[in-house]
């Protein structure tokens, strides 16, 4: 609806789709019309009436009183917010409220913090004309759960709470039980917080305007003494969020509403720092292993052993004997520095990060179809997307918000494809799940593209004018012997053809890929068949579409756009290229390594072949984390030198010859690059804890004591620098990037993008490379001793290794690792549901809880490594992707039998 429509006799013009209330806020201001049920991430709703305001169809016409929060404001019509009479209702609504509301406000958590308190005073309140009634709520309070607790004598049957729960998660978890003046809120069928499917989102605290339901930080209750905008450091959505700070400490943390990328929405895992930065257990000392006990030891004397070592080495063996392993986790500034200090300093190109470790194929893949190896669209587009097919990911659990958002759509009807060899909670909501064999993506795709050639669903103009290579791949695609694919993949061709029909009949279809592509033998070329997937259907170049990998880590894209791979500068420029090696001269000012460096396999090759003395870990745990434990393990026990530098002490602290103690995120600022190219700024909120110190401000130490100069770590000052070598960082200006950041490229003038290959693509024309699928030699060498594959996966309460998240409240709701079995691997094995079982690989063996699912197909198992003492990657292989080298968490052949404990 367009048109004029009046606020106090003053004409206003109306977009599309405002309600009277939003209307009334763009043209007179946020607090003209006091509201308590309704919310800025929830739907309009309609219940309290305190925002109800007079409407004329003229100016002298007879009123109405409306609820202007759901009402569609019309054009012509007259709105008078505040009359008397209106203000009369407001005052006699709030009045009734509050008989039924413990008038205890002195002592309550949410004094001078709470919406009902707020509102009371705006329509003037001063007494309460109605006799008290007797309070009907249940007045004992619920503090069951780890995170989660509520006081529901203190609920005004608002239903936000019910709407978070339902429209930002998608959980469910809350109802309204009960009729007229018994109507109140339960948590699942009438139990506790924590009995309930909670998720520890903490939407319906965040939306509750009184303190019924709260957490244990007591969120609501502070009114700090600043609120300081940053992004988390977990997963690649890059949530914002809101970190209150009193007294240089951080008190809560929520997450802000008007932020792009989350919209008022977090994850237990983002509200939780708080449990984790100052924890007992934080590094706080640089420190030196001397007689093999750790010594705590000055800055000075830390930076003065490893200048010595580092040059001694570099001086006897050369500077190729040295290796770096920067860090997803820190700033795209910190990974720049870490790279640059390699390079410019050492002298070498072995520098690499869990960047390239989780999703270089992602890059690589798309980089040789597209030109580019980043996310095609943004999180938005999901709003303009009618088929979603998400593959080898299972983002309500490691990307939550997003998550969230997929699972809102597709409640909403539109098509959803998984492809994964579990059971995750998105499939409960799927049209179709194709829950393959682990290692046969490649199978799988190849069959979609086989059946939307044979049905004749290309989009033969974007293919014609858009795309090269078209006609043999096409023929190689219809040469597939699809009774095979079928078969090594355990997926009935039918269904695969139903879902490429879908996928290719759609409108709009987006695609989503995590570790379960790239983490494969054929990772890269997986990569590269989903890409064909979008080229042949025209899925690329407007909104609802594209190829969006879903990035494990916070800063994954932005570790790997600065550069911390051993094959690439920063930039992405090739260093097999002489030009580009010249380039990077020019740019230093200094001589730049001419040969590719070690990926982190190769560091662990080279040093057992005497061909590595030293290397530097940045926030990485490579003995809990990368595969085939043993030979990691053996692999740094040879080193000469080696430093980590991290919060906690980690399983590969543990073997360090030094330790330097970073800084986390709440304690210094940098940008992070989320998932879909998102350069956001992270701000700090409190000073580095004891001794420690931000890990850009270490390496700049480093390189100034072994003589380069290198001013001190500033954000604002090192991305001048990287604007000025990276080409689609040219316009990231440090105080340009406002509260969401911007997209890149970002041009010279400040625009960024939020859609890639509209036009065309970065490389000219997408290209088609047809590859088939390859049996990976895990299954060839060892599937006929270990007939059993088990897959890794990742749960919602930890991370990883779980260095932070097992210090805090989250070890309460996760407590261990476990095995999901299929019910019919357990009988048959004589397992039953809580037992250990051992698993058995070439690799070795582990002991582990088994938990009886049937999430899993008989056959298939998975487990997480987020616990040390089951070291998970015992059993996992060397064996990695034949492109990038990523390693191949997801297959591994074992046996099991049940354990003798």
């Amino acid at each position: 609806m367009s048109g004029i429509a009046y606020i106090d006799n003053r004409p206003f013009e109306i977009k599309d789709g405002e309600t009277i209330l939003s209307f009334i806020k763009r043209n007179s201001g946020e607090d003209i019309v006091p509201t308590l049920c309704d919310a800025p991430n929830l739907e309009p709703y309609g219940a309290c009436r305190v925002c109800s305001v007079d409407v004329a169809l003229k100016a002298d016409g007879p009123m109405k009183a409306q609820a202007s929060c759901h009402t569609p404001v019309m054009a012509g019509s007259y709105i008078f917010p505040s009359t008397k009479r209106i203000e009369k209702l407001r005052k006699n609504i709030i009045e009734l409220v509050l008989t039924d509301h413990p008038l205890d406000c002195l002592t309550c958590e949410v004094n001078n913090n709470c919406e009902l308190q707020e509102v009371a005073a705006k329509v003037g309140i001063r007494d309460v004309r109605y006799p008290a009634g007797k309070n009907h709520l249940d007045k004992k309070k619920d503090l069951s759960h780890p995170y989660m607790t509520s006081d529901f004598s203190k609920c005004i049957n608002c239903a936000r709470c019910v709407r978070a729960c339902d429209e930002v998660q998608g959980q469910f978890v809350l109802s309204m039980a009960g009729r007229g003046f018994d109507s109140h809120i339960i948590k699942g069928m009438n139990t506790t917080f924590d009995e309930s499917a909670c998720v520890s989102c903490g939407a319906c605290a965040q939306a509750c305007p009184t303190s019924a339901i709260s957490d244990v930080f007591e969120s609501k209750s502070i009114v700090p003494q600043k609120k300081v905008r940053t992004v988390c450091t977990y997963c690649g959505v890059g949530c914002n969020l809101d970190v209150a700070v009193s007294d240089d400490t951080v008190k809560s943390i929520q997450a802000p509403s008007d932020a792009q990328v989350n919209q008022g929405s977090t994850l237990l895992n983002g509200r939780s720092p708080s449990s984790f930065y100052n924890h007992h257990y934080r590094l706080e000392e640089p420190m030196i292993k001397k007689d093999g006990k750790f010594v705590e030891v000055s800055w000075d004397e830390v930076y003065d052993f490893i200048a010595n070592k580092f040059t001694e080495i570099k001086t006897k063996f050369g500077p190729d004997y040295i290796a770096g392993i920067s860090s997803a986790r820190c700033t795209n500034e910190e990974n720049y520095l870490m790279q640059k200090f390699m390079r410019v300093v050492i002298g070498t190109n072995n520098i690499d990060s869990c960047a390239r470790v989780c999703h270089s194929p992602t890059a690589l893949g798309m980089q040789r179809t597209f030109g580019t190896g980043a996310a095609t669209n943004s999180v938005v587009d999901l709003n303009y997307t009618d088929c979603m097919m998400v593959i080898g990911a299972n983002p309500t659990a490691s990307h939550p918000v997003t998550g969230a958002k997929m699972k809102q759509v597709a409640m909403k009807g539109k098509t959803l494809i998984i492809i994964d060899p579990r059971k995750t909670e998105l499939t409960k909501y799927a049209q179709f799940h194709l829950q393959l064999r682990p290692g046969t993506n490649a199978a799988v795709l190849n069959m979609m593209l086989y059946y939307i050639i044979q049905e004749g669903l290309e989009d033969k103009k974007f293919i014609e004018s858009r795309t090269e290579g078209y006609d043999e791949f096409r023929k190689e695609i219809l040469n597939l012997d699809i009774a095979e694919l079928e078969k090594v993949s355990s997926v009935d061709r039918n269904l695969v053809r139903e879902a490429a029909i879908a996928y290719a009949s759609a409108g709009n279809a987006m695609s989503f890929h995590g570790l379960g592509v790239t983490e494969h033998s054929q990772g890269t070329f997986t990569v590269m068949l989903i890409a064909d997937l979008a080229m042949i259907t025209g899925n690329i170049g407007r909104r609802g579409v594209g190829v969006n990998p879903l990035r494990g880590q916070n800063n994954v894209q932005g570790a790997a756009d600065m550069g911390c791979q051993p094959y690439q500068g920063a930039g992405y420029f090739d260093l097999k290229d002489p030009e580009v090696i010249q380039k990077y001269e020019l740019f230093y000012k200094n001589p730049f390594p001419k040969h590719v460096g070690y990926k982190i396999p190769e560091m662990y090759d080279a040093s057992l072949n005497d061909k590595l003395k030293a290397v530097w870990i940045i926030g990485e745990d490579l003995v809990q984390t990368d595969p085939n434990t043993h030979h990691v393990r053996k692999a740094l026990e040879k080193l000469d030198l080696l430093i980590v530098q991290e919060l906690f002490m980690s399983e590969t602290a543990k073997m360090a010859h030094v330790i330097l103690p970073g800084a986390s995120f709440l304690e210094k600022s940098g940008t992070f690059t989320n998932g879909e190219r998102r350069i956001q700024r992270v701000n700090k909120a409190v000073e580095p804890v004891g001794n420690t110190k931000a890990d850009g401000q270490i390496i700049v130490d480093l390189m100034n004591r072994m003589g380069y100069p290198e001013p001190d770590y500033d954000p604002a000052v090192q991305l001048v620098e990287i604007a000025a070598i990276v080409p689609f960082f040219k316009g990231v200006k440090w105080d340009e990037l406002g509260i969401n950041g911007k997209q890149w490229p970002v041009l010279e003038d400040g625009s960024d993008t939020e859609i890639l290959h509209i036009d065309t693509f970065k490389r000219g024309k997408g290209k088609f490379v047809h590859n088939t699928f390859k049996e990976t030699e895990e299954i060839v060498a060892n599937g006929k001793d270990f007939p059993y594959i088990i897959t890794t996966v990742r749960e919602l309460e930890h991370y990883n290794s779980g260095v932070m998240t097992r210090r805090t409240r989250n070890s309460r709701i996760l407590k261990e690792d476990v095995l999901l079995i299929n019910p019919e691997d357990a009988r048959k094995n004589f397992i039953g549901d809580g037992e250990f079982v051992t698993v058995e690989s070439a690799r070795g063996e582990i002991k582990i809880k088994a938990k009886v699912s049937d999430e899993m197909k008989p056959g298939v198992m998975s487990t997480t490594f987020h616990f040390p003492e089951i070291m998970m990657n015992i059993i996992t292989s060397s064996i990695s992707d034949s492109e990038a080298k990523c390693p191949e968490y997801k297959v591994v052949a074992c046996r099991i039998r049940k354990a003798v404990v």
